[in-house]
């Protein structure tokens, strides 16, 4: 049977990139989009898309049946500082989509989950340099409690029911084709906007924030790769570390005047401060790298030449 995917929570930050790649690696008539709402990009215009609310179990049950889904990859999700100021609502969207999926994956209706989770499952008393993949995890934001639960309900289902779930831990992703979707890392994509549109920005977090980065590019990669590696080379149905890059707003702004010299930075702290300050600084993703070969392609110095070229062409 040939590859048949559905993508739910399509038209976010990653889901719109996503959505390409895997049109590009499996045909356009084989990758079914879906979202609460439909984006105004022209990705979406380019092969099938339904509405879909990712809470809606018989609705998700509906679209897997009708395009005849082998594949499902849950991008939905209520990211870390929009969490905050809604978590009943972040937790039954986080949760309760993840359970949905998997419970078809159990009946045999699919067969693979990709299900994403995130460096905000770490905590306070993770180690905060190299933090590896296994190792003390105490979440303290709605949006990390949600993903460290989704963990472990991913490596239950593959224990008990033998579901072909694959997961990945992203690091803060900059992108120039998709905005942000409301994360502590936003401020990595927004410095870029800023910088070129009025040569200035405030930043939300302080210039000797470290945090984990990743460039678009890879993390697609990335999300492909576990999906298409051979099910025996999935050793961790939890979820992967993967990284690329850290870096804090002060190196980052460097790096942008090297090609945008007159650009200038502040720094106004706000409640995502102490959101940033409870996640690590840097990924070990050597377990990533060993069982399925990962690896990333860019640094810091290749995204911000990336990201300038590519907004520049964009938006002056």
């Amino acid at each position: 049977m040939s590859t048949k995917v559905l993508i739910i929570g399509a038209c976010g930050q990653i889901g719109t990139e996503l959505t390409t790649a895997l049109r590009n690696t499996y045909g356009v008539a084989n990758v079914v989009a879906s979202d609460i709402r439909k984006s105004e990009s022209n990705v979406f215009n380019e092969g099938s898309f339904e509405l879909l609310d990712a809470r809606d179990k018989d609705a998700i049950q509906a679209c897997v049946e009708k395009y005849k889904i082998t594949d499902v990859y849950l991008m939905a999700a209520l990211l870390s500082a929009t969490a905050e100021k809604n978590p009943e609502f972040a937790w039954d969207l986080n949760m309760n989509s993840l359970l949905h999926v998997l419970n078809l994956a159990k009946d045999k209706i699919i067969k693979k989950v990709f299900w994403p989770s995130s460096i905000a499952v770490f905590g306070q008393n993770s180690p905060k340099n190299n933090t590896p993949q296994h190792t003390i995890m105490e979440p303290s934001t709605v949006y990390g409690i949600s993903k460290l639960a989704g963990e472990r309900w991913c490596e239950y289902y593959h224990k008990n029911y033998g579901v072909d779930v694959r997961s990945i831990r992203y690091p803060g992703i900059i992108s120039w084709k998709a905005n942000p979707g409301g994360g502590t890392t936003d401020y990595a994509v927004e410095i870029f906007h800023e910088a070129i549109k009025k040569g200035s920005y405030t930043c939300f977090l302080t210039e000797d924030t470290s945090l984990p980065m990743m460039f678009m590019d890879d993390a697609v990669h990335a999300t492909i790769s576990i999906m298409k590696a051979a099910s025996t080379d999935i050793k961790v149905r939890s979820s992967y570390n993967i990284a690329a890059t850290s870096f804090t707003p002060e190196e980052l702004a460097a790096a942008i005047t090297q090609l945008l010299p007159d650009f200038t930075i502040t720094y106004e702290p706000d409640f995502r401060q102490k959101i940033a300050d409870s996640w690590p600084a840097s990924i070990d993703d050597s377990v990533a790298s060993n069982d399925w070969n990962w690896s990333a392609k860019f640094d810091m110095k290749a995204i911000v030449s990336e990201m300038i070229v590519n907004l520049q062409r964009e938006l002056v």
